[in-house]
Order: C-alpha cells, then sequence, then structure tokens
C-alpha cells in the first residue's frame, strides 16, 4: 500500500512508516523509532538516510523509500523520467515537458507516474555517474528530433531570447520502480461471464463481458530515488535526427570562487563607515592612523590598529578580514 502522509497531533507506534506532507526531492520515508505524539505543525524533515528528527514525543528516522526494494532477490525494475521545465524569463513560457526513453521495463507506451504523463520519445541520458577526481559530471541529453519537435521548441525560446537554445532550462532527472506507478500503466482486462463453460448472453444475444480496471496497490509518487536537478548550460549539436544538450550542476559555474570573499590576513575588506565596518565616531585619523581634525580627512588604513584606534585597544572589532590566517601554514 502506498505510505500515508504524516498528521499533526496523532499518536504514532514504532515501526509506523509515513511521508512528508509535500513533495520531497530526497525521496526518503520517516520510521517512527520512539513512540509518542507528533507535534501541531510539520518537522523539517532530513535529507539524509539514517538520520533522525525529534516530533513533540516522537522519533523519526530517515529511510529511503526505492532502495530497500532493489536489495530483494527479484526487486521491481528501476524507471527513469525526464522533466524539463522552461524559466519564463529566459524562455518566454513556464511549460514543463515530461518524457521517457521508452526503454523502461516492459512499459512501451506513455508513463503515468504521480498523476503526471511521461511521453515515450527516443531518448539517451549518460553521463550521471560521481566520481572521486573533484570534479562535478556534465551529463548529456539526446532528444529525438525526426518529427522536428525539438528543432521548433528551440526557435520558439529563441524568439524570446536570441541564441539561447533552451539555456537554464531546469532538467529533473527521476527514478522511481515499477511496483510505484500509477494504476493507469496496467490497463484494464476484459472478463467474459460464463455458466458451465458457455458465454452468458444477453437478452440481445449479446456476449456478457465486463471492463475490469487493474489497480495497482502499491502506487506511491512520493517512493523515489532522490530526485536529481541540472540546468542546461548549452546545446551541443542539432541536427533533423536529433538534438543533444550538455547538462550542469548549479554549483557548477564557470569563473566562480565559492567562498567569493578572499581570505586576506591583514587587509580589511569593508568599505569604511558602511554598515559592515559600523564605525560612525568623531574620532578621526588619517591612513597612517596619525588623528586629524576633520571627516574630510578621515582615511582608515585598512589595518587592526586603525580598527583599534576607532573603536578601543581591548573592544570587540568588526575587522572584515582573517588576521589568523596567516599564522597557519
Amino acid at each position: 500500500m502506498a505510505v500515508a502522509a504524516w498528521a499533526a497531533s496523532t499518536a504514532f507506534s514504532v515501526g509506523d512508516i509515513r511521508r512528508a506532507t509535500t513533495e520531497q526531492a530526497s525521496g526518503l520515508w520517516f520510521r517512527c523509532t520512539t513512540a509518542g505524539t507528533s507535534a501541531s505543525s510539520e518537522p523539517n524533515w532530513p535529507t539524509d538516510i539514517g538520520s533522525t528528527i525529534t516530533d513533540n514525543t516522537c522519533v523519526w528516522t530517515a529511510i529511503a523509500s526505492a532502495y530497500e526494494e532493489l536489495a530483494k532477490l527479484n526487486p521491481s525494475a528501476i524507471i527513469e523520467l525526464f522533466e524539463v521545465h522552461l524559466d519564463n524569463t529566459l524562455h518566454g513560457s513556464t511549460d514543463i515537458y515530461r518524457f521517457h526513453a521508452g526503454a523502461n521495463a516492459a512499459i512501451d507506451g506513455n508513463v503515468v507516474f504521480g498523476g503526471n504523463t511521461y511521453t515515450r520519445i527516443p531518448v539517451k541520458a549518460d553521463g550521471f555517474e560521481f566520481t572521486n577526481t573533484g570534479t562535478l559530471p556534465r551529463p548529456t541529453l539526446t532528444i529525438s528530433n525526426l518529427d522536428g519537435t525539438m528543432t521548433t521548441l528551440l526557435l520558439l525560446v529563441n524568439a524570446t531570447t536570441a541564441g539561447n537554445d533552451l539555456g537554464g532550462a531546469e532538467v529533473r532527472r527521476i527514478r522511481t520502480l515499477a511496483k510505484y506507478l500509477d494504476s493507469d500503466n496496467f490497463g484494464s482486462n476484459k472478463l467474459a461471464i460464463t455458466q458451465g463453460g458457455d458465454s452468458l448472453v444477453t437478452q440481445g444475444s449479446d456476449n456478457l463481458e465486463f471492463n475490469v480496471v487493474v489497480t495497482n496497490a502499491t502506487a506511491d509518487p512520493n517512493a523515489r530515488f532522490p530526485d536529481e536537478r541540472w540546468f542546461i548550460d548549452r546545446k551541443s549539436s542539432e541536427t533533423r535526427d536529433s538534438v543533444t544538450f550538455e547538462l550542469a550542476s548549479k554549483f557548477d559555474l564557470a569563473g566562480q570562487m565559492i567562498p567569493k570573499r578572499q581570505v586576506i590576513a591583514n587587509v580589511c575588506q569593508w568599505r569604511y563607515r558602511s554598515s559592515e565596518c559600523s564605525y560612525t565616531g568623531s574620532n578621526y585619523f588619517d591612513v597612517n592612523g596619525n588623528p586629524v581634525s576633520t571627516l574630510a580627512q578621515d582615511v582608515c588604513g585598512k589595518r587592526v590598529a586603525s580598527c583599534k584606534l576607532r573603536f578601543g585597544d581591548t573592544a570587540e572589532l568588526p575587522f572584515g578580514s582573517f588576521p589568523g590566517a596567516g599564522l597557519t601554514k
């Protein structure tokens, strides 16, 4: 059965499993490991397997919704889905395009998951593996263009931002298991009613049949692997057959340093008399620390000594740098 959502002010027993009330990109469920009553407001759920959270008198432990199934001798098939989210500023639309590669288990049509339909089109996605080399992966996503759909989409977004080619669009890679797909994927069966080997017929001499809808008792849109979110960095190729995009992580920013502030030992990086500096006094000094008489002559020397002249030798100094950095090797 699908896992029920967490509820406020409710008694829970050890072993009870609940999910968050809103969609979680982590794909985690939470098992009650200390019985009690939940709080009146939902806790901030952890995002790591094994982490715990106290909920009033309950304690919850994060567990994987999909990994336990993979440990079985005959696990359910992994289903890979993709979503492309457009940005209104860049692309003139907030449309979401959902698709899958058509090679998921025995599913040869569209896939319905979480009430959303993922269209079956030829897709090749690779390069998602993380390594220990210190660099983030830059996956590639190749989408069929045989019917010209991708070329048409590129023309539409380029009308908003020239040469954009879907740059900046968010690509979500969603993976779940076949057992968690919606019931719509399993169709319906016709059931003929017989008696003694003969088909029963209506008064109009028609065979008596019922259309039985197949339901999936384990359908759960919250049971998934952690979602992967990438952004289209550039279009690497476009032909009549396919269009290939290079993806990048949001943290993979060319020319950017983390942290942006450089670690400098003895030069204050704050602008003098700014909110960071916070000095508003009437003691004036020149750049060399000599007393002066007017505000126009007042210039900070950007040293710790300059701070002490203004705030005092024993006061807490809002020095905008890292004096201790030069003491380490």
